[in-house]
């Protein structure tokens, strides 16, 4: 259901306040946490970017964070990694 709710794209504001628009190319849950994997629509070239996705979305208090630990950002690519290769295979 959650990755339902997120397909499609957000809005994202960096430090200077400047605003792009990023496509969600999936939503995977690691050790019972979200997370959300995003693609520019700007820059086709740049790396996705891997998001926690903290607060309710169907409540519509969710927001997007960064990873700062090492290890959950260790294993949340590895999911993804996994993700997209099983993905290709097919």
């Amino acid at each position: 259901m959650l990755d339902d709710l997120l397909q499609g794209f957000v809005l994202l504001t960096d430090d200077d306040g400047v605003e792009e628009e990023y496509r969600v190319l999936r939503v995977a849950e690691v050790e019972g946490k979200h997370y959300a994997l995003l693609q520019s629509t700007v820059d086709h070239e740049e790396e996705p970017l891997i998001l926690r996705i903290e607060g309710d979305v169907e409540e519509d208090t969710a927001t997007l964070v960064g990873i700062d630990d090492d290890d959950e950002w260790d294993v949340v690519a590895e999911v993804f990694d996994t993700l997209l290769f099983d993905i290709d295979e097919n």
